[in-house]
């Protein structure tokens, strides 16, 4: 789950950049999501992956507070990347005529910067103090399953809801892989078939 993951945020960003058609606010804002989801799997999954191989539950303390700052911030920058995607589907359906002029690249910009920047303020302000508090809950079982949800499941179906579902990423992701060119190749290779077939004829 977690190489579906990652390999699927990659082609999604791969795709946005590569891909003219895709230089639009609502991919700009999927791409900088996909990006924040494959940081959020990435600071827990792999040290989690790793415990259950060499069976050990063992991190450092400044492992553990390098590890939750991370996870806090790309998890409050998941959320903020969301609201802003929202208010960019509002736009496009409520302002349709205006909303080139109002979604701008400047704009589209500003707001991704503004959501890295209410992450690092709410981190320090308000969640360190709770966290660093905070008690060993007695049920461990169902929060390490809710974490595996929240970590590994949320952003890999991510990849599919925001994505995979929609016509303009598919048709980018099949440029990547060249499927595209593939056909245009068999059927340039096809019509000079046909055409010296009728020259000798």
């Amino acid at each position: 789950m977690y190489l579906v993951t990652v390999f699927g945020k990659l082609l999604i960003i791969l795709a946005t950049i590569t891909d003219s058609h895709l230089h639009m606010p609502m991919y700009f804002f999927l791409s900088n999501l996909s990006f924040s989801d494959i940081c959020l799997s990435s600071t827990t999954v792999p040290k989690m992956l790793v415990n259950i191989q060499m069976q050990k539950r063992v991190i450092t303390y400044a492992g553990c507070l390098t590890q939750m700052y991370f996870f806090l911030l790309f998890g409050g920058l998941d959320n903020f990347l969301l609201t802003v995607m929202a208010y960019d589907r509002f736009m496009a359906v409520c302002h349709p005529l205006h909303y080139t002029v109002i979604m701008n690249p400047q704009l589209c910009v500003l707001l991704v910067l503004l959501s890295w920047i209410s992450v690092v303020f709410l981190f320090y302000c308000t969640i360190v103090g709770v966290y660093l508090s905070s008690t060993t809950s007695p049920n461990a079982h169902a929060n390490a399953t809710a974490s595996v949800m929240y970590t590994v499941i949320t952003p890999m179906l991510n990849t599919f809801i925001y994505s995979l579902r929609n016509k303009e990423m598919k048709g980018a992701l099949k440029k990547v892989f060249g499927r595209e060119d593939i056909k245009r190749v068999i059927c340039y290779g096809a019509e000079e078939v046909l055409v010296i077939a009728r020259l000798k004829d």
